[in-house]
């Protein structure tokens, strides 16, 4: 049985308690570090004790599994307080390049030379943001995906600067703690899974600008068609199950229709400026009153835990 890490996470929002929730039901002890005005939004630990109960609900996890968890999580408020504990920390803080480049800075001189930190930034230059560091050899990309702690998908992103030993122990870290990690070779915008997402998104969009089909058939046409498949049967495996001769037809045919602005869509820019920006504001390119954004919410993580059950991927 393999020892378990100490895991250090900086920021207490919904992704970084995510990563501690998932740690600590895995056996690794947590300490959560507060920044900004994380005690104020709310109460971490007790938003960690409502996921757990979901898990519990779902017969995912015992109570006592769930108990056990939250007694190996603690929270507190300086990096110093963690230096001497964490053999890992894995930040979650505000999308900030500069921001995020002070405090890898201070992680820098605050952890031994091997602790690893890694970053779970989602589009930020994971380089970048090792810049103002010395050891940079020992900081990585972790990009979780939300919910963290159902999600099995970590990229594991290079830098120009990071060491093999920092891969290989991260990457192992999270194969122990059956999350499912992907190597990205090259740290470029989007990595590797939102480039796929968004290229998706931005044919979506232009969809709906065309006119040729509604918004809501758009989303159905993904969530009862392909979509379906996607988690059994990815992309590169489907154009070898039908052959390779049949999709280069297709996109010698299909790709010159296919919309490849550089630029967001109108649509998007459209409703910004009327202030709809989705779940926040009550409204984007659907309606969303209070009620039908906390069933969303909660369908959501329900789907994934019966998506999750059914693949064997809990």
């Amino acid at each position: 049985m393999s020892v378990k890490k100490n895991i250090a996470v900086l920021g207490a929002g919904k992704m970084g308690l995510g990563i501690a929730q998932l740690f600590a039901v895995k056996g690794h002890t947590v300490k959560v570090i507060y920044v900004y005005d994380d005690k104020k939004r709310y109460n971490a630990a007790e938003v960690i004790r409502g996921n757990l109960s979901v898990l519990v609900e779902e017969e995912v996890l015992t109570q006592k599994d769930a108990d056990e968890a939250l007694e190996r999580i603690s929270f507190v408020d300086t990096i110093e307080e963690t230096a001497d504990f964490a053999d890992i920390v894995f930040e979650g803080i505000i999308e900030n390049l500069e921001i995020k480049q002070d405090y890898f800075a201070k992680m820098d001189a605050i952890f031994p030379e091997s602790t690893i930190l890694a970053t779970n930034t989602s589009a930020i230059s994971v380089t970048e943001i090792a810049e103002k560091s010395v050891h940079k050899e020992r900081i990585i990309g972790t990009h979780y995906w939300n919910p963290a702690y159902l999600i099995p998908l970590v990229e594991v992103v290079r830098t120009k600067y990071v060491s093999e030993e920092t891969v290989k122990a991260t990457y192992e870290l999270l194969e122990e703690a059956g999350k499912k990690p992907v190597i990205v070779k090259k740290d470029v915008p989007g990595f590797l899974a939102n480039r796929m997402q968004h290229a998706l998104f931005r044919e979506a969009l232009s969809i709906v600008e065309n006119d040729i089909a509604s918004p809501e058939d758009v989303d159905k046409a993904i969530k009862y068609g392909f979509g379906m498949r996607l988690g059994i049967c990815p992309p590169i495996e489907v154009m070898d199950m039908g052959g390779l001769d049949l999709t280069y037809a297709i996109h010698e045919y299909l790709f010159p229709h296919i919309e490849n602005s550089t630029k967001p869509s109108r649509l998007l820019t459209e409703n910004i400026e009327k202030g709809n920006l989705g779940f926040k504001s009550g409204k984007g390119i659907f309606e969303w009153p209070k009620e039908a954004v906390e069933k969303a919410n909660k369908d959501l993580i329900d789907g994934l835990i019966k998506v999750a059950k059914a693949l064997d991927r809990l």
